[in-house]
């Protein structure tokens, strides 16, 4: 895993492209301790700036970028691993290697195949290659977006890099607030879509890739790849899914454990994170284990992972379990961990996600994880409500008021529940209604807070789950779990890798019988998962069919004494911090601080007032630092 970043302009000289690249490689310098390079390219009256900062993890002798093909001086530049790169080179054989990793067989698939070459590719990755034959740029993002790219294009330069602030650095624009999606932010908890709370400065989306025309100046973003849930082979067994899951969850596994450096695991006492870690286990038995810990006794996992680790002990015996505490004192990191974030995002997970890449970073460069599972196979509690919610009415009586007694809020859901699956996609989670957002930030709230080109393609009789599903991996997993999952890793020069995010997976889960993900006669969310993993012996059977745990803190807790919290924090709750930013309405902001209470919220409460406070201290705090 690497940091990336280029400049393409027609007035700036070679010089000072070089020197651009220089100092934003040196703001990255985080995603690539190991090593740093800037290469310019000339085409015509343009300039083309390829900048690269390296973690060495495969190809340590001779996997340096920009890699440049002698034949036609088309040249790469890409972070993250393309995991098949071994199955694929026998398609570029012919070709004259000047390394052994991955990346350049990336580049002669494409100088074989076209853009085409995507469709060829797993793995996570975010690249720009330089195409002289064919007057081109060519920026690739993968599939899930599991890998960050930005891009800008300010006086005539066009600039992109795998994070914003070498991306401000080399355009030289101005920051400026993108005053419109402010709404966004505090209704979902981050920003979904291609733009960001930088004004100008836009992603490219997950499994995309952009044109840029070296002749015209011009470009344009395309979608090779969209994640349609619908494909459901409605015969399908339960043997025959069983069989056909753990076949793709090992191979995926297998091929991410490929590396020149150790390779560790993240577990926490869930059952995707726990399967990941004991796939692995079974290849590699001296594997290193990382979880968090918590005092607060409803939201520590510690024990369930130590409780599971004892029950696979044959496949666990050579292992070494490393665990750290995350406690209310973490919250004097949270400047730090939204600078590198970079982008406003108000999910406390965010915290044992920085320290738990801390504890795995400060022994080794890789770690598996389970992120993507949830996402993928229908993991989230609101899953299984809106399965309850599109079978409700065809049910009997006596299995309608089953439902209600095993899910309380179903009742509630029903009645407010949208016909727009964008809308009912978060209508459990957002965090304020538009009355309450418009006295917050002092402005009309926009109709369309879900952006268009965060909504998946639909064709509008999907199972809701389905929907529901196809939101989530469009929007959600790339432009929160994983960009979260990316920044604060890379913060601590670590590289994840998630196997569930194999595509080959996702596009299995969409042949599923939506049973096969939501159980509701069992009450079960990833019910072929859990079968599979009791099938396989991945996983003993009480943590197989453990009830899912949210991944969250007890945030109400440590925010319901506000004058115990750091002292940044109380300069914006208590303070004069958030009138001297003048964006958000000082007064209401008082009434949420007054309202926190940990009494009656738990690790499955949704939406508590300590949730809207958080998502005011994370925007004052990124709001502080980068304006």
């Amino acid at each position: 895993m690497c940091g990336i970043h280029g400049i393409i302009s027609a007035s700036l000289s070679k010089e000072e492209i070089n020197e651009r690249l220089r100092v934003m490689g040196e703001l990255q310098r985080h995603r690539g301790p190991d090593d740093q390079a800037e290469q310019v390219f000339s085409y015509n009256d343009r300039h083309v700036g390829f900048g690269f900062v390296r973690l060495s993890i495969l190809d340590l002798e001779t996997g340096m970028q920009p890699i440049i093909c002698p034949q036609d001086k088309s040249a790469i530049i890409c972070n993250g691993q393309i995991y098949n790169y071994i199955e694929l080179k026998p398609l570029v054989s012919d070709e004259m290697f000047t390394s052994k990793g991955d990346v350049e067989v990336g580049l002669h698939l494409y100088r074989k195949k076209g853009i085409n070459f995507l469709q060829d590719l797993n793995g996570m990755y975010a690249g720009a290659i330089y195409d002289p034959l064919n007057a081109r740029i060519i920026l690739f993002r993968d599939r899930f977006g599991i890998k960050p790219l930005y891009y800008t294009l300010h006086d005539d330069n066009f600039v992109f890099s795998s994070e914003i602030k070498p991306l401000l650095s080399g355009s030289k624009r101005p920051k400026k607030l993108n005053e419109s999606r402010l709404a966004t932010y505090f209704t979902y908890r981050y920003l979904p879509g291609e733009e960001t709370l930088f004004s100008g400065i836009k992603r490219l989306p997950s499994g995309s890739y952009l044109a840029y025309d070296l002749n015209t100046g011009k470009f344009s973003v395309t979608r090779y790849w969209e994640y349609r849930p619908d494909n459901e082979v409605p015969d399908m067994s339960l043997e025959e899914a069983t069989e056909r899951f753990y076949a793709l969850f090992s191979d995926a596994v297998r091929i991410r454990l490929r590396s020149d450096v150790e390779v560790g695991s993240l577990i926490s006492g869930g059952i995707d994170s726990s399967a990941v870690a004991s796939q692995a286990a079974l290849i590699k038995p001296n594997i290193q284990l990382f979880t968090m810990s918590f005092k607060e006794k409803n939201y520590n996992e510690l024990p369930l992972v130590q409780s599971f680790i004892k029950a696979k002990n044959n496949r666990f015996k050579s292992s070494v379990h490393y665990s750290k505490l995350c406690s209310r004192e973490t919250l004097e990191r949270l400047p730090d961990i939204v600078r590198s974030l970079e982008e406003p995002i108000s999910l406390g997970t965010i915290l044992p996600t920085d320290q738990v890449c801390e504890l795995a970073g400060n022994h080794l460069k890789v770690v598996l994880t389970g992120e993507g599972a949830d996402e993928i196979f229908g993991g989230y509690r609101k899953f299984l409500i809106e399965t309850a919610a599109h079978h409700y009415h065809e049910l009997s009586p006596e299995r309608q008021k089953e439902l209600v007694t095993a899910y309380p809020e179903l009742k509630t859901y029903l009645a407010v529940r949208n016909i727009d699956p964008a809308k009912r996609y978060i209508q459990s989670e957002c965090l304020y209604d538009a009355d309450e957002l418009k006295r917050l930030i002092g402005r009309d709230v926009p109709d369309d807070l879900f952006p268009e080109d965060a909504r998946p393609l639909l064709r509008g009789d999907e199972h809701s789950l389905n929907a529901a599903i196809a939101f989530e991996s469009r929007s959600r997993l790339p432009d929160y779990v994983i960009l979260r999952l990316d920044k604060l890793s890379m913060r601590h020069s670590l590289e994840t890798r998630t196997p569930f995010l194999d595509y080959r997976l996702a596009e299995f889960a969409s042949t599923l019988p939506v049973h096969y993900k939501v159980n509701l006669e069992e009450n079960r969310e990833k019910y072929i998962c859990s079968h599979a993993y009791t099938v396989y012996d991945v996983l003993d059977h009480e943590t197989a069919f453990r009830k899912k745990l949210p991944f969250t803190i007890p945030l109400a807790q440590w925010l319901s004494q506000p004058s115990h919290l750091p002292e940044f924090m109380q300069e914006f709750l208590l303070g004069d911090g958030i009138r001297h930013q003048g964006i958000l309405n000082p007064e209401v902001v008082r009434t949420h601080v007054k309202n926190v209470s940990a009494d009656g919220v738990g690790p499955q409460t949704l939406v508590s007032e300590a949730d809207r406070v958080f998502a005011i201290i994370i925007f004052s705090l990124w709001y502080n630092d980068f304006f």
